[in-house]
């Protein structure tokens, strides 16, 4: 039956199904107070680590990080499609799926960027094998090696030369341009019109999770330049998020031992026609968080693959310190460095499957490498020396988040710098902004960032006077949704003059549950499905919190007031700015002595008449 499923028959569903019994028939599970254990079905392990919170309506693994809703589990275990998992959801709740017939997918901006970019898709397949020019395509792919077998796998496709062939071969029409334009795949000129973003290249197809064609890559035939061509940042794309090969990679291996991380498109297609096929590839960005999560959640281990030149050695210290934000217990980083000259592609057309897994096999850990870069430029065997290393390696893993990893790194640093491990676990780490010291021949790397937030998440016990504000107030209402009631509509006024993602977050959370009261963890979670605020809900839900209701909410109603206390005075600043310099207007400076007068604690109705602006330079009263 056509239509979409409403997002609120969704809701509704993960708080009437058990995700226990879900979860429980596919996976061992054993009972621990509230919660249920096992062994984690996304990685091997030995020591349950999987834990199953019914209460919340959600799953977690302290291993590789997987997590999330009934819903999800389905997903990613049973590899089912959405509306094959909500299908089995509601059949286990005795319940028909109902769809909004009324409402048709086409009417969805997204939804209708995804269709034009999913016909932009086949049009391109479609040149491959039959475009008057399909043949120096074709010879180019011959010859790296790819067969059709291979590209059919990965969707391969040709942009052929010219800069009118796309719109024309889909039909035509403004409508229909102005959807390419905004998902990037026609560019316009000063005077209005289009012209094809991608001309004369070989055209490789970027699939989110669900396997649907969000963006495309282009390798130019013959000597144009970019070499590499990406499309642009669109509603569909986000190259901070997104993997080349993710999709195929998933499809390919089910639960691989680790996975390869590479820089161009060639390099997975060639590898996986090799027989690598557990290999993604970056989207012209060094690799990021949301990267590396998306990796751990599909395997425990992330190998890096850099080139050995300065370039590569550059990229592998930007990449380890990216590593360390999220390096939890049990999940692994090690870095490949290869041949100046070579590629993956290359290497293992020249020397083939068996010998390039020896190479990954072989490849640097991440503390290996690590503490090498820090001490390349000094002699360790002088107690200044040590010193230095010890300032700038400690904040460095201070930002680890695992517990045991972190514990371990540490005590390493101590046999390098002859410490007691005592000594670099007690007392503060050291000026945070110490710069840590670049690999070797490389240029100097930024000044690392202190742990995020100052946040707690680095232990299984509370440190909530580290949390920021908002995530405190986040992870309260996750825990108890009800505490959204203590928010009054001038308190969520306020909140939004608060910056960051964090309060962001935290704003979008106390709107959707404004608008549904009492809506259930599971719920709100699910709810963000796909996004990179899905995992952060995940995690802060997990946190461990004072479980007395009382205290609970003495703790939410602190940090709300902390958190409009911050934002009327960033506020009033504001407003005391434009007052000086001559540019408020009346309704401004009425609110900047609103605010003035909520500060001093004096009621409106008894508030003076309004006074001139204070002169510049006068002092504020």
């Amino acid at each position: 039956m056509a239509g979409r499923i409403p997002q609120e028959f969704i809701n509704d569903l993960l708080e009437k199904v058990d995700i226990a019994e879900i979860v429980g028939e596919r996976v061992e599970l054993r009972r621990a107070g509230k919660e249920y254990k096992g062994l984690c079905p996304f990685h091997g392990e030995k020591t349950p680590s999987f834990h199953v919170v019914p209460e919340k309506g959600f799953y977690h693994c302290f291993g590789c990080g997987a997590n999330g809703t009934a819903l999800t589990f389905l997903l990613e275990h049973d590899r089912l499609e959405f509306v094959q998992a909500v299908e089995l959801l509601a059949a286990r709740a005795g319940v028909e799926v109902p769809r909004e017939a009324s409402r048709v997918p086409r009417d969805d901006r997204r939804s209708r960027l995804l269709d034009v970019v999913d016909r932009a898709d086949r049009w391109f397949r479609q040149q491959l094998r039959s475009h008057p020019q399909h043949a120096r395509a074709v010879d180019y792919l011959r010859g790296r090696g790819v067969d059709g077998e291979t590209a059919r796998t990965f969707g391969l496709g040709f942009a052929p030369p010219g800069y009118e062939n796309l719109l024309a071969g889909l039909g035509g029409g403004e409508t229909l341009a102005e959807l390419l334009v905004e998902a990037g795949l026609l560019a316009r000129r000063e005077d209005g019109s289009t012209y094809d973003r991608f001309r004369d290249r070989i055209v490789f197809p970027i699939r989110d999770g669900r396997g649907r064609t969000i963006a495309f890559g282009g390798r130019v035939l013959g000597d144009g330049q970019p070499k590499y061509l990406n499309s642009p940042e669109t509603p569909l794309f986000h190259k901070g998020s997104e993997l080349y090969g993710f999709f195929e990679c998933r499809r390919a291996i089910r639960d691989p031992a680790r996975v390869l991380l590479v820089e161009g498109y060639m390099d997975v297609v060639g590898l996986a026609r090799a027989g690598v096929p557990e290999v993604c590839a970056s989207l012209g960005t060094a690799a990021t968080r949301d990267h590396l999560e998306k990796l751990f959640r599909l395997a425990p281990e992330v190998v890096f693959c850099f080139d050995g030149d300065a370039a590569g050695r550059r990229a592998a210290w930007k990449a380890a310190q990216t590593a360390l934000d999220v390096l939890q217990d049990g999940v692994a980083v090690r870095l490949l460095f290869l041949p100046e000259g070579e590629d993956p592609d290359s290497l293992v057309r020249a020397e083939g499957a068996e010998a390039f897994r020896a190479r990954i096999a072989g490849a640097r850990p991440l503390s290996e490498y690590l503490f090498e870069a820090l001490s390349a430029d000094l002699d360790l065997g002088t107690l200044d020396d040590r010193s230095r290393l010890t300032h700038r390696a400690r904040p460095l893993l201070e930002r680890v988040p695992g517990t045991v990893v972190r514990t371990l790194l540490l005590r390493r640093l101590a046999e390098l710098a002859e410490l007691p491990v005592e000594a670099l676990t007690q007392g503060p780490a050291g000026r945070r902004d110490a710069p840590a010291a670049p690999p070797p021949e490389a240029e100097p790397a930024p000044p690392p960032r202190g742990a995020a937030e100052g946040s707690g998440e680095r232990s299984g016990t509370p440190s909530r006077v580290r949390w920021s504000k908002e995530k405190a107030a986040t992870a309260l209402l996750l825990r108890r949704p009800e505490l959204a009631d203590r928010v009054s509509e001038a308190q969520r006024a306020a909140l939004e003059a608060l910056p960051g993602e964090d309060a962001a977050l935290l704003r979008e959370l106390l709107a959707r549950l404004h608008e549904r009261p009492g809506s259930a963890t599971a719920v709100l979670i699910a709810e963000q499905l796909g996004t990179p605020a899905h995992d952060r809900l995940v995690a802060l839900a997990r946190r461990e919190l004072p479980l007395d209701r009382g205290a609970m909410e003495r703790e939410f109603d602190e940090a709300l007031a902390r958190m409009v206390e911050a934002a009327t005075g960033a506020r009033r600043s504001r407003l005391l700015a434009r007052i000086r310099s001559g540019e408020a207007g009346p309704g401004e400076l009425e609110e900047y002595l609103a605010l003035r007068r909520v500060e001093a604690g004096v009621p409106a109705a008894g508030a003076e008449a309004p006074r001139a602006a204070p002169a510049p330079g006068s002092r504020e009263r």
